[in-house]
């Protein structure tokens, strides 16, 4: 008996201080992932051209922010339709740039920039809030980017719906707290909230998991 006694109170002891603990419900163990549902289901086998405004004065202080952030959401889209075989034709950003250098009043208007590159639908972000560096303290470094979602249906006729308003995208890189600026850390910063953002917007377009 005193054997048995023994064993009982090592069991437990082990449950209750071990690396895993035995009495935990299996269903708290391992990864748990929710299939999210796109926002946007209609770009499947059509032409799709991503436009992005940003004010003057983020154009002043980041020259290319447009270009890139344009580049990095057409990239993302491109590649996972692709994985996904949905089909959708996405237009180079350089043409979508070129065409709004020399055009400066399509920055704010979609559609006569989705007519002149032959989209199907434009994907329209209007960049309402972009910073690199903490604007309370400028020695330390994390990326926000705040936009609004919009895409725009050309082919639509008449009478239809031809704008469709979709849920704003609003990122922090890094998502916990800022870093010290450096030469090092500001590209990353930089590179890190692109990707995100890309990520954010793209995925509205989709079917896609997320850890839960």
């Amino acid at each position: 008996m005193k054997h048995a006694y023994w064993k009982w109170v090592g069991l437990i002891s082990l449950a209750a201080f071990g690396g895993c603990n035995l009495l935990t419900p299996l269903i708290f163990m391992g990864e748990h992932k929710k299939l999210v549902s796109p926002e946007f289901d209609k770009l499947a086998g059509h032409r799709v051209a991503v436009h992005v405004w940003t004010d003057p004065a983020t154009l002043f202080d980041y020259p290319f922010a447009r270009f890139e952030l344009a580049t990095y959401v057409a990239e993302k889209l491109g590649s996972q339709s692709g994985q996904r075989n949905l089909e959708v034709e996405v237009v180079d950003s350089r043409d979508v740039e070129d065409f709004v250098q020399r055009n400066l009043n399509a920055q704010v208007d979609p559609r006569v920039v989705g007519k002149k590159v032959n989209a199907d639908y434009v994907i329209f972000l209007e960049i309402l809030d972009f910073q690199i560096r903490d604007p309370m303290q400028p020695q330390f470094l994390r990326g926000r980017i705040h936009a609004s979602v919009s895409v725009h249906d050309l082919r639509a006729g008449a009478d239809a719906v031809d704008r469709y308003e979709l849920t704003a995208v609003d990122c922090y890189y890094p998502e916990t707290a800022p870093v010290l600026f450096s030469a090092t850390n500001s590209p990353m910063v930089r590179e890190g909230v692109y990707r995100m953002f890309a990520d954010r917007v793209a995925r509205k377009f989709y079917e896609h998991t997320l850890d839960m």
